[in-house]
C-alpha cells in the first residue's frame, strides 16, 4: 500500500459531530459500565474538552488497564480510558472507509460484510473451483503469524500511514500508536483492546496481501487477521512460495510465521481454519472448540449464549450438537424454574 496522494482527515476526525456519532457507536453494550456512566454524566463538557485538546494539538493519550482473557487461548487485553476509546471510534469512523477500498477482496477480518463466516464460505468456494468438479486434488497451505499484534513495528506502520494521511492526522495516529508498546521491545506492538488496532493491522498486512496477489500471482488466497490459507492443485507450487512468504514477512514487516502452525495438506484430509475443520462436502467444529463449548455449558447458560452457540453451529454440519445445546438450555431452564417454585413453597 504505497499511495502517493496524502489526504486530509483531521478536521473530520475531531469535529464535534463526529465525536458525538462516535460516542453513540461506542455506547453499544457499554451503557452500564461505571467508567462509561461517569463520562456520560458530563458528556458535552467532556466532548468539548476533548475537541479543544485536539484542535489545539494538546491531546495526549492516557495509559491502559491490563487484564487477561481466554478466547480461546490466553490473551493480554489492554483497555484505554473512555476518553481515549471514544477518540479511537472517531478515528475509525473516518479512516475505515478510505483504507477499506485499498484492501484486497479476500481480506476478511474486522471489515464490514467480511466476517468469519464469509471467509469460511470463500474457502469452500475456492476448494470447489480448484477441484474442477472433484477432478483434481486440492492442496492447502495454512499459515499463522507468531504473536501478531505484539510484533507490529511502529516505525514500519507509521511509514505506511505517512504516505496516505496529512501531517495532523499522522501526528494523531503516532500519538495513539505510540501510547502502547511491548515491555521487552521498544516501539513494537498494538493493544488488542483498541478499535484502531483492528484497522491498523489490516493496513499493516495490506502490503503482504498485494505481494501475494501481484507478485506471487496466487488466485486462491484468504486472510483472516493473522491466519491465511492458499489453495492450489499442485503441492510443489505451495512448497515453492513458502520461503518467499517468510522472506517478505521478515524483511518488509518484521513478522514471522508460527513454526507449529504451518501445515500443508489436502482438502480431503480436512483443513483446520477459523475454529472449523473444512472438507470438500462439509465442515465440522474443531474438537478443541467443541470441548470448550461443552465446558461452558456446564455452568449457568444465558439466552444470548445459547443463541450464539446455535447460530454458530448453523454455519456447519453441527445440527446434532445444536439440538443438544438447545435441549440442555431447556433442561437447565426447567430445573431453575423448579428450584424457584420449591423455594417459594
Amino acid at each position: 500500500m504505497c499511495g502517493r496522494v496524502r489526504h486530509s482527515f483531521y478536521d473530520d476526525i475531531i469535529s464535534v459531530e463526529n465525536l458525538l456519532e462516535a460516542w453513540r457507536e461506542f455506547l453499544k453494550g457499554k451503557r452500564r459500565k461505571k467508567d462509561v456512566e461517569k463520562f456520560g454524566i458530563h458528556l458535552m463538557d467532556n466532548i468539548l474538552e476533548l475537541y479543544e485538546n485536539l484542535k489545539n494539538k494538546k491531546y495526549k493519550h492516557g495509559g491502559y488497564h491490563a487484564f487477561k482473557i481466554n478466547d480461546p487461548r490466553p490473551r493480554d487485553i489492554h483497555k484505554a480510558t473512555v476518553r481515549d476509546r471514544l477518540l479511537h471510534h472517531a478515528i475509525y469512523r473516518v479512516l475505515y472507509p478510505y483504507f477499506d477500498k485499498k484492501f484486497i477482496f479476500d481480506s476478511y477480518s474486522c471489515r464490514n460484510e467480511r466476517g468469519q463466516h464469509r471467509a469460511m464460505d470463500r474457502l469452500r468456494d475456492f476448494g470447489r473451483k480448484v477441484a474442477k468438479n472433484h477432478m483434481r486434488t486440492v492442496w492447502v497451505l495454512k499459515c499463522d503469524i507468531r504473536k501478531f499484534f505484539a510484533s507490529v513495528d511502529h516505525g514500519i506502520l507509521l511509514g505506511i500511514l505517512r504516505g496516505h494521511v496529512d501531517d495532523e492526522t499522522f501526528n494523531l495516529l503516532r500519538e495513539v500508536i505510540g501510547s502502547f508498546e511491548i515491555k521487552e521491545k521498544k516501539s513494537v506492538g498494538l493493544p488488542l483492546g483498541n478499535l484502531t488496532s483492528q484497522l491498523l493491522v489490516n493496513v499493516y498486512m495490506n502490503a503482504f496481501d498485494h505481494f501475494i496477489k501481484r507478485k506471487l500471482k496466487m488466485k486462491h488466497y484468504i486472510r483472516f487477521a493473522d491466519d491465511f490459507v492458499f489453495l492450489h492443485e499442485r503441492r510443489e507450487r505451495l512448497e515453492a512460495i513458502l520461503p518467499k512468504i517468510e522472506r517478505f514477512l521478515d524483511m518488509r514487516l518484521h513478522l514471522h510465521l508460527h513454526p507449529k502452525k504451518v501445515s500443508l495438506t489436502t482438502m480431503d484430509h480436512g483443513v483446520d481454519f477459523l475454529g472449523w475443520v473444512h472438507s470438500p462436502h462439509h465442515r465440522v467444529l474443531r474438537t478443541a472448540t467443541k470441548r470448550r463449548m461443552m465446558e461452558r455449558m456446564k455452568g449457568k447458560m444465558r439466552e444470548s449464549m445459547v443463541a450464539s452457540y446455535v447460530g454458530m453451529l448453523g454455519y456447519g454440519n453441527g445440527w446434532k450438537l445444536g439440538e443438544y445445546v438447545g435441549k440442555s438450555a431447556d433442561s437447565a431452564s426447567s430445573n431453575s424454574t423448579l428450584l424457584k417454585s420449591r423455594k417459594m413453597q
